[in-house]
């Protein structure tokens, strides 16, 4: 929301472009088209957003570079900003095709627009740092929440001195917020900060999260049963669909009641996954390897109970 603010602010512009799919947080600017709970539900509009500010708010499929390049066509020199996830977690898990992210950030700059990277899933996710750093590509603003405060109340946005000089009191674009510094916050984020850079945890991650997404797809090939495992760093989802997901229209084509069974045969088995088939699995630096096991253990149980 400050995000999206500053950039109408700084450009003068009114316009936003989101993906279908992607949720931003539940500010009326961004409640269209959303995933999360918006998705799970099957809301895609919300009542009570005024139809005069849902029409500021341009969506457009994930990975489609040639629709932005359109949307920017019809709506010359009054967008704003573009906000993107890096890597799309809020319709389960859909990476970017191979220079989606870089050609956001080309259209951006020929039309005088900015490139809002969300990264409050990705940050410190993948690696320590941002997953911008992974694609090669950089964001006029980025904005991180959940993980920098160690799962207390804490988000924040960033950008060059150029941008974030206009916020106030620097600047004329208000900001404020009860919980803004709260030290709480800022002590538990500072220590999570501290554990995230020890040597070797992304990598055993990583090695936790692909042992996953391998037997996983073992498992539901040995059933029998045609699923997606899309997953990278510590990310993954099983999308019950027929073919790859790349955007929300391939996400909402998933077997939601296969899935809602799956996850109730897991849960059966003490393995809790997201409830939602629109949800991302995460995998943390407290998993081992026998956790890993199990669940595999168990989804291919689960798998096969359903295919039975």
């Amino acid at each position: 929301m400050s995000a999206v603010r500053l950039a109408r602010g700084v450009t003068k512009r009114d316009f936003i472009v989101k993906f279908e799919g992607c949720y931003h947080g539940h500010a009326d600017s961004f409640l269209s088209q959303a995933g999360s709970g918006l998705a799970t539900l099957g809301i895609a509009e919300c009542p009570g957003v005024p139809q005069a500010l849902a029409a500021l708010t341009l969506n457009v499929p994930y990975n489609d570079l040639a629709g932005v390049e359109r949307l920017f066509a019809e709506h010359k020199d009054k967008i704003a900003a573009i906000i993107v996830e890096p890597v799309a977690a809020n319709m389960g898990v859909v990476l970017p095709k191979d220079g989606f992210l870089k050609g956001l950030r080309e259209i951006t700059r020929k039309h005088g627009a900015l490139l809002i990277i969300d990264e409050v899933i990705t940050g410190f996710r993948l690696h320590n740092g941002s997953a911008q750093q992974i694609f090669g590509v950089q964001g006029d603003l980025t904005t991180m929440g959940k993980i920098i405060g160690g799962g207390l109340p804490v988000a924040a946005y960033a950008g060059p001195a150029e941008l974030m000089n206009n916020v106030a009191p620097l600047g004329p674009v208000y900001q404020a917020g009860t919980l803004a510094g709260n030290p709480l916050a800022m002590r538990a984020g500072i220590a999570t900060l501290k554990e995230l850079s020890k040597p070797g945890l992304y990598a055993g991650i990583e090695v936790l999260a692909k042992r996953l997404v391998t037997g996983l797809r073992q498992a539901l090939a040995d059933a029998g049963i045609v699923a997606q495992v899309n997953g990278i760093g510590s990310l993954a989802t099983i999308f019950f669909a027929p073919q790859s997901v790349t955007n929300y229209t391939d996400a909402t084509r998933s077997d939601t009641k296969l899935y809602a069974r799956f996850f109730r045969e897991m849960l059966n088995r003490g393995i809790f996954l997201a409830p939602s088939q629109f949800e991302a699995a995460f995998v943390s630096a407290a998993h081992t390897e026998a956790d890993i096991d199990r669940t595999i253990g168990a989804a291919r149980d689960a798998l096969k109970s359903i295919s039975a």
